[in-house]
């Protein structure tokens, strides 16, 4: 009777291992899908400190926005810091000064000029 099921609902219907280049344009596509889902929960949680303004702090609000939505941990954590990150950009905003010195410690990028060398190597 079970090696009968098994054969109509196989485990696995797709081949397990994929090749390189394919893993890494699954892991690309994958990191995007969270970064999406991310900005939508940051959205919505800073939709729900605004509506609940007037009855929550800002912080009680992520909070039941986090525990109404069920979203598990690690990406609840993720969600409440990134929400706090957009707040707190408004109360405490940059100091240009501390931009500007990031920014020259930092190396311009020449994603470009890279591109073009390997394809002359």
């Amino acid at each position: 009777m079970f090696k009968f099921l098994r054969r109509l609902f196989p485990e696995r219907i797709f081949r397990r291992s994929l090749e390189p280049a394919a893993e890494r344009r699954l892991k690309l596509a994958q990191a995007r899908a969270e970064e999406a889902m991310i900005r939508a929960h940051v959205d919505n949680a800073l939709m729900f400190v605004d509506t609940l303004a007037e009855d929550l702090t800002f912080d009680r609000a992520i909070d039941t926005y986090i525990r109404e939505m069920a979203i598990p941990e690690p990406l609840a954590s993720t969600v409440a810091t990134r929400t706090l990150v957009v707040l707190g950009e408004d109360l405490v905003p940059y100091r240009k000064r501390a931009v500007e010195d990031a920014e020259e410690d930092k190396p311009k990028l020449r994603l470009g000029d890279a591109a073009r060398q390997r394809k002359r190597a």
